[in-house]
Formats: C-alpha cells, structure tokens, sequence
C-alpha cells in the first residue's frame, strides 16, 4: 500500500512539474542591453522632433518685451529701429517682433549713441574680475540645471558675454541648449577635454560653441565627464612635480577665456566628486537651489557639512577658497502650500541674508516648456493661459534680476 501510494505521489509530481524558466541574464548584460534600447529610442524620438538639419532657434520678442530687455521705452525703440536700416523688424498679424540678432544690433547701436554715463553693453571693465557662479545642489530634483539655464540665458538676453558649462555627466543643460550629450558630442569635447591630465588636453577654445543667442556659449557635457573622476586618484598617485592639483583645473581653463566672457555659469553634478570641487575653487560666487521640503533641507544639511570639511582639506593644500557672494534660491515653490512657507521662514531664519528675497515659483509653464527641452524664454505665450505664463516669466525675471545685482555689487557697480 505504502508502494502504491508513493507511485501515485510520483505520478501527480510528474504532472504538475513545471519546465524550468530559463535563467535570468546576467546583472552587466540586461543593464547594458536596456541601456542600449533606451538610447536607439531617444536618439529616434530625437530624430523625430530635431531631425538632423535643424537648428534650435529662440523665439523673436515683441516690443514690449524688447524695450525691456534694452531697458527703453517702447517709443524710442521704434525710433532707433527706424533709423537702422540693418534692423528688420518681423510683422505677423500687424505685430511687430524683434529677433535676438536685431536686439544685439540695438544694444551696439545705443551704446554708441549712449550719453552722461549710461551703458546698454553692460560688459566687465577695468578691475571687474569675471564671475564664475556655480549652481549646484547634492540632492536630484532641486531645479539646479533649470535654474541655472534660465540664468545664462537672462544674462545673455540683457547684455552680457555668458559662457554656460555643463559639468554634469547627464548633461541635461546641453540637452535644454539643443546638444544632445549621445549624438552631438564626441571625445574631449567636454570640459574634460579641457582638464584632462595627459597630453591630449585641448585650449578651451576648441571645446566652446555658439548657441542661438548670439552672447550665449555652452561648453556641452556628456558621460565623458566621468573620466576626471577615475583619472584624478591616478593622478594624485603619480604626480609629479609643477602639476596641478585636481582642484586648479578649472580655474587654469577659464583662464584662457579670461577676456572673453563677463559671466560663467556652471552646472555642477548633484555629487561632492573632484569635478565639484574643482569648480567650487574656481568660483568666485556659488548658488545653492533648496526645495523646501523636509527631506530636501535634511539632505542639504549633509551635503553643507561635508562641503565645509572638503573645503577645508583643499585649502589646506593651497586651494582659494574666497568667494564674493554665496545665496541659497528657494525652487519648485507653491505660495499657497503651508508648510513650504514654514520651511522658507525656517531657511530664512537659519541663513538670513543669504536667503535670496524671491523663490522660483512653481510653475507648468516652466515643467512643460522643459518637456520639448525649452526654457520660459524659448516658448511662445499663446502656449498657455496668460496668468499662467506671465507668473512663470515674472518669478524667472525676479531671480535672475536679483542674482544680476548681485554680480554688478560684486564689480562694483550700482545694482
């Protein structure tokens, strides 16, 4: 009987047993192979929206918006226009628009006409050192590149010679500015082919390349980047003497733009590695984005301390660690949430003045703009409701118009 009912228990094994799954791939290998998959998919989707002939361009500006970007009254600006025969307004539905090239021409053109001290060309002069301003943040999801992208852009759209860096290997600020970091950017044409430690560095000026606003460069990023992190252990390992120290690097390249730019704008990785840190001793001014939710701020906390201890160890080997301003810009901000506006008092009770007076609200226009790799400024107004884009564009312009008197305190000049 025990036979039997062990036969019979046999049999129902044999029946119910499942063929064996295959075995799961490798960890290296399903990375890879999504990896690869991901970017055949972008590349395509990329392809579809900026096929290979075209150009990212930025939108023309309406008078209004022009006579305030040249800071004139919409009268005169017709009247300069009209004596100008190299300015050629765009008429769409009987309204005028001006393009980024004619309000370059504008600016030339009153700054030579200009009288009792007043200046349209706002560049550096004199004993006005070049600000090097680097946005950064340890934690993903702050706002870092969307603000520091609207920053190089205002700057350039007011009249000052701009050169944005990405630093950050997932490149999202080259990707806004229309160089996607798989497709259109190759070997050392990064800033790592500027900092690198062997003889293939290159002069900055062969990494640097024009946008579509005429006074904006972009140095673009991509996984490149990520070489100067595995290089410079080897490098601290084997040094030699007369080479620079990892964080000179950055400093030593700008130096050769030197006369070139009024402002740099970096885009630091959301990570305290050698290329952070060389940047932060290149930086004469450092913008730190919060969003002002508890996890964030406790994250901060981490990140300011170990900051501070880096620092010091860096400057202990020679490193400037001198600085002309350093604020904190509260982003992603909803004036109605309570308890955002508790944070925000609680940051501004901690920080005080370093506390930039206005956030950067919030806003669907900004969110979806950046879905087709667009800035506030590159997207139409009829995109949206007029509310809706108008507080967009008045919280971006209050920022940056604050961070802006900052860089001319620093020179020495009237905000």
């Amino acid at each position: 009987m025990v036979a039997a009912q062990l036969k019979m228990t046999a049999t129902k094994a044999k029946a119910t047993t499942l063929p064996q799954a295959a075995p799961e791939p490798e960890l290296k290998t399903l990375v890879r192979s999504h990896g690869e998959q991901l970017s055949a998919q972008l590349q395509a989707h990329h392809r579809t929206i900026f096929p290979p002939e075209a150009e990212k361009t930025i939108r023309p500006f309406s008078p209004a918006e022009s006579a305030r970007l040249l800071g004139i009254t919409e009268a005169y600006l017709r009247q300069v226009a009209a004596e100008e025969p190299a300015i050629s307004p765009t008429i769409k539905n009987g309204r005028r628009s001006y393009s980024v090239e004619d309000l370059q021409r504008l600016r030339i053109l009153l700054e030579q006409g200009a009288r009792g001290g007043r200046r349209y060309l706002p560049h550096r002069t004199g004993d006005e050192h070049l600000q090097v301003i680097t946005v950064m943040n340890f934690k993903g999801g702050s706002g870092k590149t969307t603000t520091a992208a609207h920053l190089a852009q205002y700057l350039a759209l007011h009249g000052y010679r701009v050169l944005a860096i990405d630093l950050d290997p997932q490149a999202s600020l080259s990707a806004l500015f229309g160089h996607q970091p798989e497709t259109h950017v190759g070997p050392d044409e990064t800033l790592y082919g500027a900092i690198r430690y062997d003889d293939a560095r290159r002069p900055i000026a062969e990494i640097v390349r024009g946008t579509y606003i005429p006074e904006l460069h972009i140095v673009p990023g991509n996984l490149e980047l990520m070489e100067f992190e595995h290089d410079t252990p080897k490098a601290l390992m084997h040094r030699k003497a007369g080479d620079t120290l990892f964080f000179a690097r950055i400093g030593q390249a700008l130096a050769q733009a030197q006369n070139l730019y009024d402002v740099v704008v970096i885009d630091c990785p959301p990570q305290l590695g050698y290329l952070t840190m060389s940047a932060l001793t290149a930086a004469t001014a450092v913008l730190i984005t919060i969003h002002p939710q508890m996890l964030d701020v406790m994250s901060m906390s981490q990140f300011l301390q170990m900051t501070g201890d880096l620092l010091e160890e860096v400057s202990n080997h020679g490193a400037s660690t001198s600085y002309d301003w350093m604020k904190y810009l509260i982003t992603r901000f909803e004036p109605g949430d309570g308890p955002q506006n508790q944070m925000v008092a609680f940051l501004r009770s901690i920080f005080g003045e370093h506390v930039l007076n206005h956030p950067m609200v919030k806003s669907t226009a900004i969110s979806d703009a950046g879905l087709t790799n667009q800035t506030i400024f590159e997207v139409e107004r009829g995109q949206f409701t007029r509310s809706t884009y108008d507080r967009a564009m008045e919280s971006v312009n209050n920022v940056n118009s604050e961070i802006e008197a900052q860089i001319r305190k620093a020179w020495g000049r009237a905000a």
